[in-house]
């Protein structure tokens, strides 16, 4: 058995339970995680309410990354992991516990310089990230780059992303708080949205020319500020309806008159070929330059909570006052 956190109906964070739980044991080719620490996602908020479904196959207990030592392996598992490496995983759910199995694609090793709570900020804000800026984008070196929620989780990494791959990073945020992060983590400049039209602000940051790349997690709400600001040819990339998905208005025809790309995105739901690749691709061009002092990468850590106290780190997400990531620890 296990401590698992369950939601029994969809609801609030006191819908939140701790109970124990069978502890899933390895498949072929599956690695089973003695979990230290996980972090939250706003998919997890959106799951407890009941408006995420859990894709086929995936562990219905919420969490999306985890960090911790490999307990056990399953048959076939190819790789020479080995029993106390410390490994950080990509999962499609079940990260809320003290034990989870993960097919051993998804898994990577944790830098060596990094506690279990960093390395836990990393798989799910970073290879969403990078799978936006680089599979989905292309991002180039020296266009610009409009991160919305530039203090998130994704937000922050996004941001490391945009400077690593030699574009230029700007973003929107909610306070003046958020924007210094964000600048302090690269970001060449910072709108705040509940003061001005950060659409102008990024045409005037760029002379008119707009940007080349948007990473919306927002949608409905920006969409006439998001076409205003994009470029010509420029790719707006949805990966979020924070801020509704009704949208009333000529959307297609001011794009149409951009030749913008309006292109969505989803990790959760994508196939395992999809995420080892994804995963892949990250540890041989990001992985390596958390350790690298010249690249300066890092995870941002907002707080953590135990995982006793799930359901008020679930009320601190929600009150939308986080810079970075809220990191759940499963092991004091």
């Amino acid at each position: 058995m296990m401590r698992a956190v369950c939601v029994d109906k969809p609801g609030g964070p006191e819908n939140l339970l701790l109970r124990d739980i069978p502890r899933p044991g390895p498949k072929d080719g599956e690695v089973l995680i003695k979990v230290h620490a996980t972090a939250l996602n706003r998919a997890d908020l959106l799951q407890r309410r009941g408006l995420y479904p859990v894709p086929p196959g995936e562990s219905d207990v919420i969490g999306l990354e985890v960090a911790g030592t490999v307990e056990s392996l399953g048959p076939g598992v190819k790789k020479g992991w080995k029993a106390e490496d410390r490994v950080m995983a990509l999962l499609g759910g079940g990260g809320y516990a003290e034990y989870v199995a993960v097919p051993e694609e998804l898994l990577m090793p944790v830098p060596s310089n990094f506690t279990f709570s960093q390395a836990a900020a990393i798989p799910e804000a970073w290879l969403t990230a990078f799978q936006l800026l680089v599979f989905v984008a292309q991002v180039k070196e020296g266009e610009v780059v409009l991160v919305h929620a530039g203090a998130s989780g994704v937000g922050t990494a996004a941001v490391q992303l945009v400077r690593l791959f030699g574009a230029v990073p700007i973003v929107t945020a909610g306070s003046q708080q958020k924007l210094k992060m964000a600048e302090e983590l690269g970001a060449a400049a910072g709108f705040n949205y509940n003061e001005e039209n950060f659409a102008q602000a990024v045409q005037g940051f760029t002379g008119g020319k707009g940007a080349n790349v948007i990473l919306d997690c927002v949608g409905g709400s920006n969409w006439e500020q998001n076409v205003s600001c994009l470029a010509m040819d420029g790719r707006w990339v949805l990966y979020g309806t924070m801020g509704g998905r009704a949208v009333d208005g000529d959307l297609l025809g001011k794009l149409l008159f951009k030749r913008g790309h309006l292109l969505t995105s989803l990790l959760r739901s994508r196939s395992l070929q999809y995420k080892a690749d994804l995963v892949k691709a990250f540890s041989v061009r990001v992985l390596p330059c958390f350790s690298n002092q010249a690249a300066c990468l890092r995870p941002v850590i907002d707080s953590t909570f135990s995982l006793e106290d799930v359901a008020e780190a679930h009320r601190h997400m929600e009150a939308n006052k986080n810079l970075g990531k809220i990191i759940l620890n499963v092991i004091p």
